[in-house]
């Protein structure tokens, strides 16, 4: 169970009604758990959500496929379940099995940055940075970096609260074989 529990549609203040509904026309998306959580505080919501466009600046830098490969890479590193089962649905219903695609010398050293950026806090090996500020420039490489970030936070809170996993998600959970 959650360690705090989303609230309920009927319990948010309608400040925060509004920005849900302002969320979901914009983005015509869903309110998951974790943001009907982050509905306990509007600032804090805001402030997550501006994930979004920073994950589409992220598709118009690397393509929509790469763009999910290296969120799902940045959320796998990070140990978040709930985030890595968002990113499997994506990857899944586009047709390719997580962590069983083919990738180019260049797809790959992305996918090894944003893993590097949660292992080890940011802390790059010179080499790998060298090679992705061949491929990036700076405007994109901030871009890049800061939806690194975005997404360790929104891994972080996800792990610190334990959010459960949003039920449409819970087909694309890996499977796991216990003995």
């Amino acid at each position: 169970m959650a360690r705090i529990q989303p609230l309920p549609l009927e319990r948010v203040s309608p400040e925060v009604k509004a920005a849900f509904f302002k969320h979901v026309t914009e983005y015509k998306t869903r309110i998951t758990n974790m943001k009907s959580t982050l509905g306990h505080s509007l600032p804090a919501f805001e402030a997550y959500m501006q994930w979004y466009p920073l994950y589409d600046q992220v598709q118009r830098i690397l393509g929509a496929r790469m763009a999910s490969i290296y969120a799902y890479s940045i959320c796998d590193a990070s140990n978040c379940a709930l985030c890595c089962t968002f990113f499997r649905k994506i990857i899944i219903d586009a047709g390719e099995e997580p962590g069983h695609w083919e990738l180019t010398a260049e797809q790959q050293l992305i996918v090894d940055f944003g893993r590097a950026i949660a292992q080890n806090q940011g802390n790059i090996p010179d080499p790998l940075y060298r090679w992705v500020s061949v491929l990036y420039d700076d405007a994109q490489l901030v871009t890049l970096i800061a939806f690194a970030g975005q997404m360790i936070a929104t891994n972080v809170f996800n792990n610190v609260i334990q959010t459960e996993i949003d039920k449409h998600l819970v087909p694309y959970l890996p499977f796991v074989v216990v003995f």
